[in-house]
This record gives structure tokens, sequence and C-alpha cells, in this order.
């Protein structure tokens, strides 16, 4: 009951109001209030008064005018970067190292066959200064049917106003029209990729070096050629693991080639992998220096290589996490034949603020790119997200996946013959800005990650005097030979090994928090109007009163109308208590008198007489007034 009475009282008292105008709230505010400004304009003469109102006013827009400004800096979640230095046993990163060519030439050649007639035939016509022949003229004839698909021009420039595309392999000449070219060489090389035969619609890409314009021609072909190979029968013709790492030390303890890990790469063919951390432990480091780190040997067999497919020679290697994948045509470095080559490594790890303040990912699930590269079961990398949006869009809009990259579930290698345009359309794609920048916006960095900075330094391996015992003892730990197979042109030579064990730590911290945002704007506030969180809790209480005041009044205005409507629909008042009474009393002696008139009309009662039946009079008011009557 005490609480039920407790509740009734609130709701009356809700109801009463605060009790004052909004003239008295106002002065009461300034009275009481501790901020300094608003006392001064309640006490003060007329002059002063009008100067604090001002002086009040221009401060009061001052700290609301930083505040916004504080408000708005530390909703731009805005960090810093601060360096850290530290020193502890680290794990030693993995290590891919992969040939420069992905197959060996006796191989593939039979594969090859055609492209080489074609481009050697391209070559010939290209290097001769006499007027191009007929393609008929080569005893066996060539095989046209992949140079019409994607062919190789050159681009005559004697003209600059109107440049002439030459085809190699045709006597006819076309002209380009006013399109421009790269480079100021009179002459040079061009690839031409067409959505169909015989179609006007198609795409040049210029090189200022005929060298350029045939290696990546041959590289466009031979993915179309591969492309049809069976990932086995590829592994089969690239460099087994056994051929190419002649020696492995790590630390003090051997190692040999069953410690890697074989993936097959699109653009090396196989790779190896020490220290991946896939099936088994990453390896720790225990001392810094050369001689606690891994040592390898490598056979790349110069010999055999393609010659247009791969015109760099040696040996590409990568350092990266354990369980990531290696994106050797980004962050690969190349190792030089005949050389001894020394890489001496520092650790950075960088750790980034998540969302709000920084838009990265800490395992690719927030990545709205599906990543292609999770066959392999390795860790997110936004190289792994690009590759995998690209190759969503190239099947998106070409129906088929390129060689470089994995393929969707369900989808094919794009191939000249199943897929006659393709080309057309990857070179359209790849030099598509908005495709790019959608990836760009589509995928995240990781929110940590871990570099690996290199020191290198090389040396010719091995020496002169040298060479000779150790070409036999290498030689015949492969082969089993006493003769020498071996050569300086095949030999490679790796150290691997960390510089020092401090690691630096790149971290992000807020430059801005919540604490830094309560402070800040309390400052202002106490610098520009002497006040408080006090002051700010008054403010809210006038505030609040106000609210309650106009409430009321608008309450009260409401009920007002609808009186004002009930007065207009009912002009006259209503009538009383002994008016009612009144009436009912006169219709009574109309019903007694009417038994004996013989008309209608009822006369009056003589003056004086009495009312008959006051029980009647005393009920029929009460009737009047509603059945309810009774009870109370």
């Amino acid at each position: 009951m005490n609480l039920k009475k407790y509740f009734i009282r609130a709701l009356h008292r809700l109801q009463k109001g605060p009790g004052y105008t909004y003239k008295e709230l106002l002065v009461w505010y300034c009275d009481n209030t501790n901020t300094h400004g608003p006392k001064r304009i309640i006490k003060e003469g007329p002059k002063k008064k009008l100067i604090w109102f001002f002086l009040t006013l221009l401060f009061a827009s001052l700290v609301f005018w930083q505040w916004g400004i504080l408000i708005n800096t530390y909703l731009s979640y805005n960090v810093t970067s601060s360096l850290s230095i530290g020193f502890k046993t680290m794990k030693f990163p993995a290590v891919t190292v992969c040939n420069a060519n992905p197959f060996k030439y006796s191989e593939v050649k039979h594969l090859l066959k055609e492209l080489d007639r074609l481009i050697e035939a391209a070559l010939e016509r290209i290097l001769q200064p006499a007027p191009w022949n007929s393609s008929e003229n080569f005893s066996p004839p060539l095989d046209l049917e992949l140079w019409h698909q994607i062919p190789l021009v050159l681009i005559d420039e004697h003209d600059k106003d109107n440049p002439i595309i030459l085809d190699i392999f045709e006597t006819n000449q076309t002209t380009v029209g006013n399109e421009t070219t790269m480079g100021n060489q009179t002459s040079e090389g061009s690839r031409t990729a067409c959505s169909h035969q015989g179609s006007d619609n198609c795409t040049y890409r210029n090189f200022t070096s005929a060298a350029q314009a045939v290696t990546e021609w041959y590289i466009l072909q031979s993915t179309s050629i591969l492309s049809k190979v069976p990932l086995q029968e590829r592994i089969r013709m690239g460099y087994q693991a056994e051929d190419m790492i002649l020696a492995c030390l790590y630390g003090a303890e051997p190692c040999n080639y069953k410690n890697f890990t074989q993936i097959y790469h699109p653009d090396h063919g196989n790779c190896y992998i020490f220290n991946w951390g896939m099936d088994e432990e990453a390896l720790n480091s225990s001392n810094p220096g050369a001689e606690f780190g891994l040592k390898l040997i490598l056979d790349i067999s110069q010999q055999d290589y393609i010659p247009y497919l791969s015109s760099a020679a040696g040996a590409r290697l990568m350092l990266h996490q354990q369980k990531s994948f290696p994106f050797l045509k980004d962050q690969g470095i190349y190792a030089m034949a005949g050389t001894e080559t020394s890489i001496g490594v520092l650790v950075d790890e960088l750790e980034r603020m998540g969302y709000p303040y920084s838009d990265c990912t800490v395992n690719g699930s927030d990545v709205p790119v599906k990543n292609l590269y999770s066959q392999y079961n390795t860790s997110y990398s936004i190289q792994a997200c690009l590759r995998s949006c690209f190759q969503n869009h190239m099947v998106e809009i070409c129906g088929c996946g390129h060689y470089m990259f994995p393929l969707p579930e369900g989808v094919n290698y794009c191939n000249n013959e199943d897929n006659p345009g393709w080309a057309y359309c990857y070179s359209s794609l790849r030099s598509s800005i908005r495709h790019r920048q959608i990836c760009i916006d589509s995928c995240k960095e990781t929110c940590n990650d871990t570099q690996y900075k290199m020191t290198i330094s090389m040396a010719d391996w091995p020496s002169e005097a040298s060479e000779d015992w150790i070409f036999h003892i290498l030689s015949y730990e492969r082969d089993m030979s006493t003769n020498v197979t071996l050569d300086r042109n095949g030999i490679i030579k790796l150290n691997i090994y960390f510089q020092e064990y401090n690691y630096r730590t790149i971290s992000e911290s807020a430059a801005t928090t919540i604490v830094w945002l309560l402070s800040s704007l309390g400052g202002q506030f106490g610098f520009w109007m002497g006040g408080s969180v006090l002051c700010l809790i008054e403010f809210g209480e006038i505030i609040i009163d106000s609210l309650w005041i106009t409430i009321i009044n608008v309450i009260s205005w409401c009920k007002g109308l609808k009186q004002k409507r009930a007065q207009a629909r009912y002009p006259d008042a209503p009538p009383t208590v002994s008016e009612l009474v009144e009436a009912h009393t006169n219709l009574g002696f109309q019903h007694e008198d009417a038994g004996a008139l013989p008309s209608d009309e009822a006369l009056p009662p003589e003056p004086g007489t009495p009312p008959p039946n006051y029980d009647s009079l005393r009920v029929q008011p009460l009737d009047v007034l509603g059945p309810d009557s009774d009870a109370e």
C-alpha cells in the first residue's frame, strides 16, 4: 500500500509540474548555477548585464565549437605507431626455393614444338632487312593457327600521325589511324588479342623492344598449351627435389630433400619449402650467425632451360611465415648461378589495430572474397585475396580461369581451343582500372604480420682453385659418377641466417581515447566558462524542467481546446438539480389530473393546494440522476 501511495503522489507531482514559469525558471537557474557568467547577467546593472550576456554567449559558442572539434578528432580514430626492440629465441622463417625455369625443356619440348618453330620464324622475319616472304616457304609449313589467335605484329612509326601495323606472316598492312604507341622507336613490337578471329574488336599491348614482346607473347601462348596438361604431369616435367637439392645443413644438423615440402607454383613449377610448419612444429634458431642458419647447395641445370620462356637463370627464393603461401613473383629474390649468396635476416613484427582504427582482418573471415588459396591450407594474406578476386572476375566475365591462379570448383583453365577469345578478355580485364579497384576495396591487410628484412651479399663460388674437387664430389654424390657432370653455370650456394636476435615490433595504439576526450572536453569547459560536470547536470536539470513545463502547458491547452469545442456544440448551460426536480414535479401533476379532464391538456393546480404523493416526488429526482445513485 505504501508503494501504491508513493506512485500516486509522484503522479500528482508530475501533473502539477515544477511550479515555475519559463521566466522564473531561468532566473532561478542564473542565480543558483555554479557557472560564472549567468549570475552576473541578473545581478548587474543594465549596461553590464548586456556586456555579460554577450561574453557568456561568446564563450559558450567557443566551448561548443571546441567540443565539436574534439569529438570529430576522437571519431576519426587516428593511430600512432611505436617502435620497440626485444630479444628472444625466434622461429626460423619458412624458406621457399624454386628454379627460375619452371620445366625441363627435354620434358616439354614435344608440347612446345610448333610454338618454338613459330617464334624462330618470327625472329627471322624481325631481324632480316629484306621484304618478308610468305609462310609457305618454310618446310614443313608453319601452323599459323596459334599465330592468328594471338598475333605478334610490328608497328611502323615513320609517320607519327598514321602508324602502320605490319603482320609478320602477312604481306598486307593495316593503318592504325591516330593511335599512339609507347617509346620513340621507328618500329616496335606489339602483341594483339582479339575477341575472335577476324574481329575488329582487338586490343594491342605495345613494347618498346621486340625482346620484351617475344617473351610476353611466348608466355601467353605457352600458358594456353600447358593449361591442358594434367597437374601430375606438369609436376613430373619440373625439377625434382632429389635432383635440385644437392646438400643441406641446418645449424649443426644435416638435412636433405626429404625435409622440404613440395608445392606446384604456376610461375616456377616445382618449389620446395623448408620449415613450412604444416606437418610438424617450426624450427627455432638456437643462435644468430651464419653457423646456425640454413646452408643449401642447389643445381638448377641451366642447360635444360626453355629458351624463350625464361630469360633469367638462377634460383628464386623467398622467406615467409609458417603456413603462408609464397608469392615469389612479388616478394621473391634471385640467387645467381656460380655464386655463394649469404642472406642475413632481421625480423619486423607489425601489429595493427582492428576496426574502427584500421580496416584490417585477423584471419580473412570478414573479407567478401573467396580465398582460392585455402586449398593449400595456408593462412590469409592480401596477395592471396587480390589474386583470388581477379580469378573470380576472370571466371565470371571470361567463363574460364587463368593458368597462373588456383581454380574455383567446376571451372577449367582458359585455352585457345575451348576459349578462342580468352586472351582478349584477359587483357581487357587486366587493364581495367574499375575491376582492379573493386579488388583493392574488397581485400584487407592482416592485422598481425611478420616481415623479414634481408641483407644480401654474394661471392663467386666455387673459386677457381677449388672448383675441380668440389664439382667431382658433388657429381659423385648426385650421379655416382667419377666424371664431372656439374659446372659453374648450374650451381648455387645459399646461406640463410639471423643476423641478431633483436627483433623490432611496430605496433599501433589509439591516438585519442575516451579518457583523452573527457579530459579535453572538461578542460575547454573549465577554461572558457569556469564550469564542471555539476554545471552540466544543472543545465540538464533546467532543460528537463523546461520540457516538463512545456508538456503541462500543452496538456492544459489541449483540455481548454476540448472544452471550447464542447461549449460550441452545446451553447446553453446544463440544467441544475433544482430545475430538474421542479420539472419532474410539474410533470407529476400533469399525469394526476389527466384522468379528470376530458381533454388531453391538464389544468394547473389551484394555488395553495399541496402536491399529492410526496413519496413519489422524492423518488423521481433520484431516478433522473441515474441508476448508480443508490449505490452512493
